[in-house]
């Protein structure tokens, strides 16, 4: 492998910038929703949104919590409005979580409120300016490869 570079060097300041500037983005979009729910609740919301109905135990093993504690942290859920719990069709014995309108809501809130920031910042940005972009956070999303659900759960992604 390359040594660093002064040139690598740069590369690594401009991406540790524009990662602070996405930070921001994300914490503007989700703040009026904690007004509504907490982050672990709105991760909670975010995971069902991508992973759709899931059995109480996958969820609250992605969590890091104790099932029993999961319980009453989703009966606050249900009692919110946000999500339901519905039988599974594969094993009487499994409870599924879903999501419902609401929560469906929340989350389709924040992301449109991510999306309108993003446009926002986009727009001051030349077309070549956001075509350059456009490739090197696709070169960098490949480099990097898929994250960890766990790592995206911790902000509530």
């Amino acid at each position: 492998m390359d040594a660093f570079t002064a040139a690598d060097a740069r590369a690594a300041d401009a991406t540790l910038a524009a990662s602070r500037a996405l930070l921001g983005v994300v914490a503007r979009s989700v703040v009026a929703t904690l007004d509504v729910v907490s982050l672990p609740q709105f991760r909670v919301l975010v995971m069902l949104s991508s992973a759709g109905p899931t059995r109480t135990g996958a969820v609250a093993e992605r969590m890091g919590v104790i099932p029993s504690t999961f319980s009453r942290f989703i009966d606050r859920m249900v009692a919110g409005g946000w999500v339901e719990r519905a039988a599974s069709p594969d094993s009487r014995r499994e409870v599924l979580l879903e999501l419902t309108s609401s929560g469906r809501r929340l989350v389709d809130d924040v992301t449109e409120r991510r999306r309108a920031d993003i446009s926002a910042i986009l727009s001051i940005m030349t077309p070549d300016q956001r075509t350059a972009l456009q490739h090197a956070l696709q070169a960098f999303a490949d480099a990097a490869g898929e994250p960890q659900a766990s790592d995206l759960l911790t902000l509530g992604l």
